[in-house]
C-alpha cells in the first residue's frame, strides 16, 4: 500500500484530480470559461446524442409494427367480410333481375297465349358431345312436366322434351334429326302459305341451323321468310316462331325444296326457358304426330296428366 502512494500513478491520478479541482474553481468564479467548457463537452457529446435519439426512434418503429400488427389484421377481416357481403349482393341483385325478366316474358307469353300452361325452366347442364345442342333443365316430373312438351323462349321454338326425371328433364332441340316441326312459311307478302317439316340434319347442326323440308317445287319461298308452327300433331302449338329462311335449294332428289333455317332462339346459349304444359289442343291427331312432329315418345304428349 506504501509502494502505491508512492507510485508514478498515484501522483498523476492526483495531478488530474488538482486539476480538475481548478478547472472547477474556475468555471465558478468565470461564468464565460464555463459556457466553453459546455460547448466543448456538447460537441463530445452530440454525436453520441444524435446516435442515441436514432437508435431509440428505429427501435420504437420496429417495435410499434408489431404492436400494430393486431389491429391491421382485425381491419382486413372486417374488409373481406364487407366484400363477402357486397359480393353476396351483387349475386342476389343478378338473380332477383333474372326473375323479374324471367316474369315479365312470363307474363307476355301469357298475354298472346291465354289457352297455354307454363313452367319456367333453367338449364343446369349440357352435354359437351352432343352436336345437336341438347341440355338438362331443373324441373321435371313434381312440376307436372311430360315427354313431348314442347320447349320455347320468348323468341321462338327450341324444341321438345325427350326425357324426364322427377326433378330434371332431358330436351332435345330443332338441331336434332329427332325432332320434326309441322311449319307454315307465314307472315308473308305472298299469298301462298307453304307447309313443311322443320328438323335437323349433323352437317347444319354444327352451324346451329336446321332445315325445312318437302317444300313443293313451285314454293316462292325466299330468303328472310318467317317460318312458323301449324299447330298439326298435337305436340307444338300453333303460330310459334321457328326461324327465318336464310337459303331455299332443291332437296337431292330434286322431287321437292329444302330451306335452311336460322331458328329464332339463340340455342347454343340459353340459360331460361318455359316448357308448355298445356295447351288447347295438346294431344290431338296422335297418328300425325307420331309421323311428323316426334319420333320419340310420340304418344305420351296424349296421357292424361
Amino acid at each position: 500500500m506504501k509502494d502505491f502512494f508512492r507510485s508514478t500513478r498515484f501522483k498523476i491520478l492526483v495531478a488530474v484530480v488538482v486539476l480538475l479541482f481548478a478547472f472547477m474553481l474556475r468555471a465558478a468564479s468565470e461564468p464565460g470559461f464555463a459556457t466553453w467548457t459546455s460547448q466543448a463537452l456538447g460537441v463530445i457529446t452530440q454525436p453520441l446524442q444524435k446516435l442515441s435519439t436514432n437508435i431509440s426512434n428505429a427501435a420504437s418503429d420496429f417495435f410499434g409494427k408489431f404492436a400494430k400488427a393486431d389491429q391491421l389484421t382485425e381491419e382486413n377481416e372486417k374488409l373481406k367480410e364487407e366484400i363477402r357481403e357486397l359480393n353476396k349482393k351483387l349475386v342476389d341483385y343478378d338473380r332477383l333481375s333474372r326473375e323479374i325478366e324471367q316474369y315479365k316474358e312470363y307474363l307476355d307469353l301469357k298475354e298472346k297465349n291465354n289457352d297455354f300452361q307454363f313452367e319456367q325452366a333453367s338449364v343446369i347442364g349440357r352435354d359437351p358431345n352432343d352436336r345437336f345442342g341438347s341440355f338438362t333443365i331443373d324441373k321435371g316430373l313434381l312440376d307436372d312436366i311430360q315427354p313431348n312438351d314442347p320447349v320455347i323462349t320468348p323468341d321462338g321454338v327450341v324444341g321438345r322434351i325427350a326425357e324426364v326425371g322427377q326433378t330434371t328433364a332431358k330436351v332435345v332441340t330443332i338441331l336434332n334429326p329427332s325432332v320434326n316441326v309441322s311449319s307454315v312459311i307465314g307472315y308473308s307478302d305472298k299469298k301462298t302459305r307453304d307447309t313443311g317439316i322443320v328438323t335437323g340434319t349433323i352437317d347444319l347442326s354444327s352451324q346451329s341451323l336446321c332445315q325445312m323440308m318437302y317444300l313443293s317445287r313451285e314454293s316462292l319461298a325466299q330468303k328472310g321468310d318467317l317460318v312458323v308452327t301449324t299447330g298439326v300433331g298435337g305436340v307444338f302449338p300453333k303460330d310459334l316462331l321457328v326461324g327465318a329462311i336464310r337459303e331455299v335449294k332443291p332437296d337431292a332428289h330434286g322431287t321437292s325444296l329444302n330451306a335452311i333455317i336460322e331458328p329464332a332462339a339463340d340455342i347454343a346459349n340459353i340459360k331460361d326457358v318455359f316448357v308448355i304444359t298445356s295447351f288447347e289442343g295438346q294431344g290431338s291427331d296422335p297418328s300425325t304426330s307420331a309421323g311428323s312432329e316426334g319420333k320419340e315418345d310420340s304418344g305420351s304428349s296424349s296421357e292424361s296428366r
